[in-house]
This record gives C-alpha cells, sequence and structure tokens, in this order.
C-alpha cells in the first residue's frame, strides 16, 4: 500500500537532504536505511503514483505538489550549507522585498559597494555610505528548468520518477551555484587594480601579495574549485612535512596554503554532453573574515512552482520555476585571482585554448590590474 501525502513528503526530504557518498545510515518511519535503500523506497512508493501513464495522469497535481514542497525545504538549506563561509541565505515571502542589512564591524575600514547580478547579467554597482544600518534589496529573477519524459516510456512502465525528482533538484543546485559564480566573477571589475592577479598558471609570489592585502582586514579564506586548488601548491623551497605530503596524495590539494584555510567551492557539469562546467575554474576568491558580513547574499521568493507542458509527440516536460536572487558585496579587503589557463578550460568542448574568449570573460578589468601573459 502507497504511502499517504505526508509520509511521502518526509521520504522525498529525507532522500533530498541526505548525501549519497556518505557511509552513514538515515532514519525515516522509526527505522534505520542506507541512502540506496532510502532512495529504492522513494522510487517504489512513487510508482505506486506514476508507475503507469494513468496513474500519472490521476496523480500528477499530487506529485508536483510534493516536489514543490521538498524543493521550497531542502533547496535553500542545501545552498546555505555549500555556501555558509561567504554567503547568507534568506527565503521571503511572494511579493515581499527581499532586503539585506549591513552589519558593520568597529575595524571595518573598507569601502564596500554592491553587484547585483541575475541571469540577464549584471543590473546596477553602487556604493554602500556609512550608515550603521543600511539595508538593500537583493532582486529576484525565476530561475527553473524540465525534466523530459517519452510517452512511450510512460506505456512501456519505464518511468522512475525518482530519477526525474533527482535531476530536478540537482538542475536547481547547479542553477543557483551558477548565478553565484556570476557574481563573485561580475563583482571583480569593480575591485582596485591592486586586487586583482590575471596570469597564466599559479604564480606564488603574486598569490601571496593578495594574502598580505586581505590580511590587513582581518584572517583571509581562500575561495576556489578542486581543479584552481591542485595547482595551488608552494614551489619545492617550501618545506613539506610527512602529514602535507599524506594529504597530497589523499586529496590532490593543501587543505590549508601557508597557514589560510581552503575552501573548495561546489563543482559540477552542465549537461550530459560534459562539455561545460557550472563553475569558471579559473577564478580564486581571497575574502578576510571578521572584518564585515557574509559579502554574497542569496535571497529565495516565493514558492517553487511545478508544472507540466505537453509537446506534440506526447512526451512531457516536468518543468520547474523558482524566483532567487544573488548579490555580492564586496570590498577593497577582498582579492581575486585568475588563471587564465583554467578560464580556458571552462568549455571542455574547446580543446585549444582561445584567448579571445579570455577576454570576452574579464573585459571589464582595470587595465592597471596585475596582469602576465
Amino acid at each position: 500500500m502507497a504511502l499517504d501525502r505526508n509520509n511521502l513528503v518526509q521520504l522525498m526530504k529525507t532522500v533530498a537532504k541526505a548525501d549519497p557518498s556518505a557511509p552513514v545510515s538515515y532514519s525515516f518511519g522509526g527505522e534505520s536505511f542506507s541512502y540506496d535503500a532510502l532512495n529504492e523506497c522513494l522510487r517504489q512508493e512513487l510508482n505506486e503514483y506514476a508507475g503507469t501513464y494513468s496513474l500519472y495522469r490521476e496523480n500528477k497535481n499530487l506529485i508536483f505538489s510534493i516536489i514543490e514542497e521538498t524543493l521550497d525545504e531542502v533547496l535553500p538549506k542545501k545552498v546555505e550549507q555549500a555556501y555558509m563561509q561567504f554567503a547568507e541565505t534568506k527565503t521571503f515571502a511572494q511579493g515581499d522585498k527581499p532586503m539585506f542589512k549591513r552589519k558593520r564591524d568597529a575595524r571595518q575600514r573598507a569601502k564596500q559597494f554592491v553587484t547585483r547580478v541575475g541571469l540577464t547579467g549584471i543590473y546596477e554597482v553602487f556604493k554602500l555610505g556609512k550608515s550603521e544600518d543600511e539595508s538593500f534589496e537583493v532582486r529576484t529573477s525565476a530561475i527553473g528548468g524540465a525534466a523530459q519524459i517519452g510517452f512511450e516510456e510512460f506505456l512501456d512502465g519505464r518511468v522512475d520518477f525518482a530519477e526525474v525528482t533527482a535531476i530536478i533538484m540537482e538542475g536547481m543546485d547547479e542553477l543557483v551555484f551558477k548565478e553565484v559564480g556570476h557574481a563573485l566573477k561580475a563583482s571583480i571589475n569593480q575591485l582596485p587594480p591592486a586586487n586583482i592577479v590575471i596570469t597564466n598558471g599559479f604564480d606564488e609570489k603574486e598569490f601571496d601579495r593578495l594574502l598580505v592585502i586581505a590580511s590587513a582586514y582581518g584572517e583571509p579564506s581562500i575561495y576556489c574549485t578542486y581543479e584552481f586548488a591542485v595547482k595551488m601548491v608552494p614551489t619545492e623551497g617550501w618545506r613539506y612535512t610527512e602529514s602535507m605530503k599524506d594529504e597530497l596524495w589523499r586529496t590532490g590539494h593543501l587543505a590549508n596554503y601557508k597557514g589560510r584555510k581552503v575552501i573548495i567551492l561546489p563543482q559540477g557539469l552542465q549537461d550530459e554532453t560534459n562539455t561545460r562546467k557550472v563553475i569558471n575554474p579559473g577564478y580564486c576568491y581571497i575574502i578576510p573574515s571578521g572584518a564585515d558580513s557574509k559579502p554574497v547574499k542569496i535571497a529565495f521568493e516565493g514558492g517553487t512552482i511545478v508544472d507540466e507542458y505537453v509537446n506534440k509527440d506526447r512526451s512531457r516536460e516536468i518543468q520547474v520555476y523558482k524566483k532567487v536572487g544573488v548579490t555580492a558585496m564586496l570590498a577593497n579587503n577582498i582579492c581575486a585571482y585568475a588563471d587564465t589557463e583554467l578560464l580556458g578550460q571552462y568549455n571542455l568542448a574547446e580543446s585549444i585554448w582561445d584567448s579571445t574568449a579570455f577576454v570576452s570573460e574579464v573585459q571589464a578589468y582595470p587595465s592597471s590590474a596585475y596582469y602576465k601573459a
């Protein structure tokens, strides 16, 4: 007998929150399950509601409402966990203005500016004043995606709604992560020239110079993708300990660079062709802690909307709509490093580095920023 709606919602939320790679058990209904067992249970339960076309037609609105409720709870928390080190995440009701308040520090000496970013690019840049309680709005725009199901798949009983739901969840995650990357990249253009390095490869001397600048405002942390962290290794003159050698062997990168914590940003691929990454791996950000509030603001507005679109061939697209806003509130206490070699790996379909593509990526950088070919 199929679970009722409330229990099915709890099951889907538990699966959505779980980490498939973690060797732990998850509790549901008073029992413990592995992730695989839990996911299989969800698959079977959803098949009870949508295993055939007739069942799907009868229960699709119920399934959509369950996905909506799950996304509304799980997506903001997943985003917050992924970027909690430097991003502030809030949820607002539909129609409410997503307002964030700047928190000033007594030793704050950095001049701040805000770059509002959305799916269409930069909205505007403005500097914040000296008011202790100054607030600003994070404008939201719609993000979304769709999972297509062939009509014959319904007829043959080959539709796996647990997999469809997982695809939707992962896709929405990656869209938000991508917007965070856009916000940070767009804000680089507003940094002082001394805070930016653009070069081919990892230049230890210049990277350390940026660390000195950020350290003047607080203890800095280094934010980058795994691809960047792998290259961020001191020269042979640096004295390696046995634990550092072991760490490099196990993880491929150092968890700390000269005493500064290295935080790996989530990475993924945009589609099944495996040709384009979600986050451009060529950018690295050095952000001091304690100097001010978290520099990235993420706002979720209103509820998720899941609906169906029927194509001419009778296939179905399960479409998802969610309003999200991302704003970067950077200042001259933050530094950025762009590795042009890694920037070229953003699009994996291009086997040869195209310098014109790089120009379009960083076209607005100040001419006086450090650049080394």
